[in-house]
């Protein structure tokens, strides 16, 4: 049900029209010229849909608190795209592999969302995916504090997409926040989630 309902909405006119999104308020000029003016690199994760007999649920991790960007934050799997990728897909798969050791084999890619830009100079491409139980995962441990499921009723759930906002470099950023148990699960990480769950939501009296 849960696959069928995902390669419906990534591949139906709904979710064809590909936007950008960002952690800029994007309705403000002044945040379009901000973005437009500075480089970004290309950068790729994937969203792991593990396809459980009993409930699906999303892989996510957690990142060591030692890192320059993003300390501690809970993320998807990804990373920037390296010259030596053929795609984002490609680059995807092989972030994941290397920073919790899921083998592609496990891995079926569905399609992508909206690229987004992050305040860090990142324009990512989410790889939306479905994820055959039976991985062992093996964490990249200078990268990676952790990885945990989270049950894909609790994305779905809009009660559970929250509206924060926070002032950064003097003006006040609004993201998306999706706090479950000990996980505080925010910024590009929600907001893609949210992107996930708009376009499933667009395809579901189809379903």
């Amino acid at each position: 049900m849960i696959e069928g309902w995902v390669k419906k909405a990534l591949s139906s006119d709904n979710a064809a029209a590909r936007g950008s999104r960002s952690d800029f308020d994007l309705n403000a000029e002044r945040d379009w010229v901000s973005i437009m003016a500075e480089p970004v690199r290309p950068a790729a994760v994937l969203v792991p849909i593990v396809l459980h007999k009993d409930a699906a649920t999303i892989l996510l991790t957690k990142r060591t608190e030692h890192l320059a960007k993003h300390a501690g934050q809970v993320s998807f799997p990804g990373g920037s795209v390296d010259e030596s990728d053929e795609s984002a897909v490609a680059a995807a798969l092989r972030e994941a592999e290397e920073e919790i050791g899921l083998n592609a084999d496990y891995v079926n890619v569905i399609g992508s969302l909206d690229q987004y830009r992050t305040g860090t100079g990142f324009e990512i491409t989410p790889v939306v995916a479905t994820v055959q139980p039976g991985f062992d995962l093996s964490l990249q441990e200078d990268e990676v504090a952790e990885a945990f499921e989270v049950p894909f009723d609790f994305v779905l759930n809009r009660k559970n997409h929250q509206r924060q906002s926070a002032v950064w470099k003097g003006r006040r950023r609004h993201y998306y926040a999706m706090p479950y148990g000990d996980y505080f699960i925010w910024g590009a990480t929600a907001a893609m989630l949210v992107n996930l769950v708009d376009v499933m939501e667009a395809v579901r009296e189809q379903i």
